[in-house]
C-alpha cells in the first residue's frame, strides 16, 4: 500500500500530508440491491443546474449550499472534529466548498444510520447561530453553523467553519456509507463569509505548498489518497500537464473536444468542463450522451440505467478528451462497470436542467481513476498526469 509508510504523518523534506480513501459500495448499489433504485432515479434525476443555483437569501439571512447527487460515490476518508476527537467518514468533494456531518440533534431516519456530532462532549466547539439550510432532490437538509477543530493526516485545523444538521428529509442519505461532505472547490462557492477547510489550512501555515491531489486506486478497496501541501510524484507516470482554471468557482477547464474511433463527437470548437471527485461518471449534454449510449450499444434498463454487453467491452471504442492540446483517453474499460451479477453499465450519464450550459461536461471518478489531478490554487491551475 503506496500511503501505508506515510499514513498519518508529515513529510518534512516535502511537508507532504497523505490522507488514505477506501472504496465503499455506493448508494446506487445499495438500492439496486434493494430493488429501489428505479423509484430513487424517478424521484431524484440528476440536475446539473445545481451548479447555478443562488446560494445567499439576503431576505431571510440564509445561506444555501446547492446539494450534490452523490449516487455513485466510492471514495471516503477519515476526518475527526472536537476536542477529544469525533470521526467521521467524508467525501473529499472538489465541487463543494464547505464542510458538513451529522449532529445529535438531527431527527431524520438517515442521521440514525450515521456518525453524528455531539457539540456538548467538545471542549473547542463553538456555535455561531447561523441557519444553514442544504438543498437537494424533493427536500433540504436544515441544520447550523458551527467552528470547531478538524483533524486528519496530522493537520490540526483550529476554529474551522462546518454545518451541522437538524433534519434530512427525504432518502439521500439513509443509503450512503459516508456521513458527510468535506469540500475542496473555491471560497466563492462557500458559506457566507467562512472559510474552507483547505483555505484554512493555507492560513493557519499548516501546508507548504497551495495545492493538493488525488489519486483514486483502478480496483483496490484501499490505497486510494488525497495529499495536501506536495505532491508524491511516485503515483503518476510522465510529467504533469498544466490546465490553467478557466472559471475560478469550481476546478473548470476548457476542453478542446471530444472524439470517438478518430471523429469529434461533442465539444466541437471548444466547452467547458468541470474536474469534481464529487461525481463518479462521465457527465455531459443529454443529446450527446444518448448518442454517444447508441455509440456504444447501451440499452436502457427498466430502472432507467444503460447496460453494456460485457462480452463486447474489449471491443468498444476510447473516448478521448482533447484538454490544452494533449488527449487524455478513457477506454471502454473505464467507462462501463461490471456489478457483482455479472451486469456491465454504462459510465455515461446525462445532465438534466435548463440551468446548466448546452455543452458542458462533468469529469468525475471515472477519468480521476485514470489521470492523477492536482489541484494549485497558488496560479489556479490543474495539473494532469496518467495514474501508475
Amino acid at each position: 500500500m503506496k500511503w501505508f509508510g506515510v499514513l498519518g504523518l508529515v513529510a518534512l523534506s516535502e511537508c507532504l500530508v497523505t490522507i488514505p480513501l477506501t472504496r465503499i459500495k455506493s448508494m446506487r448499489e445499495n438500492l439496486r440491491e434493494k430493488d429501489r433504485l428505479r423509484d430513487y432515479l424517478e424521484k431524484h434525476p440528476y440536475n446539473l443546474a445545481y451548479k447555478f443555483v443562488e446560494s445567499v437569501d439576503p431576505d431571510l439571512g440564509v445561506y444555501y449550499e446547492p446539494m450534490r447527487n452523490y449516487l455513485d460515490l466510492a471514495y471516503v476518508g477519515t476526518i475527526s472534529i472536537g476536542t477529544p476527537p469525533q470521526e467521521f467518514k467524508v467525501i473529499f468533494d472538489t465541487g463543494s466548498s464547505d464542510l458538513w456531518v451529522p449532529s445529535i440533534y438531527c431527527s431524520s431516519p438517515a442521521c440514525a444510520n450515521h456518525n453524528i456530532f455531539n457539540p456538548l462532549l467538545s471542549s473547542t466547539f463553538r456555535i455561531s447561530g447561523q441557519p444553514i439550510h442544504l438543498q437537494y432532490g424533493s427536500g433540504r437538509m436544515s441544520g447550523f453553523l458551527a467552528y470547531d477543530t478538524v483533524q486528519f493526516g496530522g493537520l490540526i485545523d483550529e476554529s474551522q467553519a462546518f454545518g451541522l444538521s437538524l433534519r434530512e428529509p427525504g432518502k439521500f442519505m439513509e443509503y450512503a456509507v459516508f456521513d458527510g461532505i468535506l469540500g475542496l472547490g473555491y471560497p466563492s462557492l462557500s458559506l457566507g463569509g467562512t472559510l474552507p477547510v483547505f483555505d484554512n489550512l493555507w492560513k493557519q501555515g499548516l501546508i507548504s505548498e497551495e495545492l493538493f491531489a488525488f489519486y483514486l486506486s483502478k480496483k483496490e478497496e484501499e490505497g486510494s489518497v488525497v495529499m495536501f501541501g506536495g505532491v508524491d510524484h511516485s503515483y503518476y507516470s510522465g510529467e504533469l500537464n498544466w490546465v490553467p482554471v478557466s472559471k475560478p468557482l469550481y476546478w473548470q477547464l476548457s476542453v478542446d473536444s471530444i472524439s470517438m474511433n478518430e471523429m469529434v463527437i461533442a465539444c466541437d470548437g471548444g466547452c467547458e468542463a468541470i474536474i469534481d471527485t464529487g461525481t463518479s461518471l462521465l457527465i455531459g449534454p443529454s443529446d450527446v450522451v444518448f448518442n454517444i449510449q447508441k455509440i456504444i450499444n447501451a440499452k436502457q434498463s427498466y430502472s432507467g440505467e444503460y447496460i453494456i454487453d460485457c462480452d463486447a467491452v474489449s471491443t468498444l471504442p476510447d473516448i478521448v478528451f482533447t484538454i490544452n492540446g494533449i488527449n487524455y483517453s478513457v477506454p471502454a474499460s473505464a467507462y462501463s462497470r461490471e456489478d457483482h451479477q455479472g451486469t456491465c453499465y454504462s459510465n455515461f450519464d446525462e445532465g438534466k436542467g435548463g440551468l446548466f450550459l448546452s455543452d458542458s461536461w462533468i469529469l468525475g471518478d471515472v477519468f480521476l481513476r485514470l489521470y492523477f489531478t492536482v489541484f494549485n490554487r497558488a496560479n489556479n491551475t490543474i495539473g494532469l498526469a496518467p495514474a501508475v
